[in-house]
């Protein structure tokens, strides 16, 4: 009678078993099919309509953006791209655009993300290419390291092995704040607008820039006038260039973005002057050997000058931004030659040689 007691408790613990081991698979299997139809970092398919989609994730968001949304130009770049207003390059350029940053971004994360703007099997390139790609050429990081990123990336999401995606459909984060969340809410992210700095207009002053400005301290070697052209060199050639070379047909609207004067405060007390300005005339050379480039240099613009412009010593208002989509139209401040980035980089030099850099740095702010 024991043994027979003994059986059915062990028969039973095993049909709870297995009804355990059902009820986690259902759920499992529910969780990533509510995952796969939602798909809030369109990993699989383009977005639903009318699902309110929150985006605010550039390093899991951006992939499937680039993949699976429709468009006609990207913007690459760090946070000097994120105030850009894709509804601008609409109205102004009648260019389909899709906001691509990356804050920070170090050549190898735009060499990552447009491997994927540019494979074969991307939405945009089954249905009529990339017409154009508005690129952020931020000097200080084209001496990273080629394979370096700014930040780990979620490679699950970067590659097309299916396989490791249950890093995505079982994602507690995914289910609760990227679906749930915007599902109750009832309100998706303007996705003109993504990824827009934080500031309010109240910010952009010279006021809260000096307060939470962090001066440099003052580096007494003189760096080597071509100590970072190799590095630059390997750069272009390994992260960007290839993109531009196997592209003929779409246009590249490389721009440098109009950092403050204070930036060039921070490049002379690093005593880097002469190998900073040696990179910008290495960068526009090669690029302007390209027929499909667009070369534009904004730093020479007199809002530099005025630091209400700013919220820090390089990241500048969103009235910035507008403008400069209605240089890539009119062609204000392109360079075309050489020549011309000479005489530019010339501007430069005279604009921070009368600037009274003492004053600004001493006042009390």
């Amino acid at each position: 009678m024991g043994i027979v007691n003994l059986m059915d408790k062990k028969n039973r613990f095993r049909k709870q078993f297995i009804v355990l081991i059902v009820l986690v698979l259902a759920a499992f299997s529910i969780c990533s099919a509510v995952v796969i139809y939602v798909d809030p970092f369109f990993h699989y398919h383009a977005p639903l309509k009318g699902f309110p989609y929150v985006v605010d994730n550039q390093l899991s968001q951006n992939p499937g953006m680039a993949k699976n949304m429709e468009y006609e130009g990207c913007i690459i770049g760090s946070s000097m791209t994120v105030n850009f207003d894709t509804d601008d390059f609409k109205e102004l350029l009648n260019v389909n655009t899709i906001k691509l940053s990356y804050s920070g971004a170090y050549p190898k994360d735009d060499y990552n993300i447009l491997s994927i703007v540019f494979d074969k099997d991307t939405y945009a390139r089954k249905n009529g290419d990339v017409k154009a790609v508005f690129f952020a050429m931020d000097i200080p990081t084209m001496t990273a390291d080629i394979k370096t990123t700014k930040y780990p990336l979620p490679e699950y999401l970067y590659d097309k092995n299916y396989l490791n995606d249950v890093k995505y459909l079982l994602n507690k984060d995914v289910l609760l704040q990227y679906i749930m969340r915007p599902m109750i809410q009832g309100q998706g992210s303007d996705l003109s607008e993504i990824y827009a700095s934080w500031w309010t207009p109240d910010y952009y002053n010279i006021q809260w820039v000096m307060h939470n400005y962090d001066e440099p301290e003052y580096v007494e070697k003189e760096t080597a006038a071509d100590a970072f052209l190799p590095q630059t060199k390997e750069n272009l050639e390994v992260n960007i260039l290839p993109f531009v070379e196997n592209n003929p047909d779409t246009q590249f609207y490389f721009f440098f973005p109009p950092y403050s004067i204070l930036y060039w405060h921070n490049v002379m007390q690093e005593n880097t002057f002469e190998a900073t300005f040696n990179q910008y005339s290495y960068v526009a050379d090669r690029l302007l050997e390209y027929d499909n480039v667009h070369l534009f240099y904004f730093q020479t613009m007199p809002e530099i000058l005025d630091l209400n412009n700013y919220a820090d010593y390089s990241h500048y208002k969103p009235d910035i931004n507008r403008f400069m989509v209605e240089c890539f139209k009119d062609g204000s401040y392109e360079i075309h030659s050489s020549e011309e980035m000479k005489s530019e980089l010339g501007k430069m030099r005279d604009m921070i040689a009368a600037f009274d850099f003492d004053e600004l740095i001493n006042k009390e702010w």
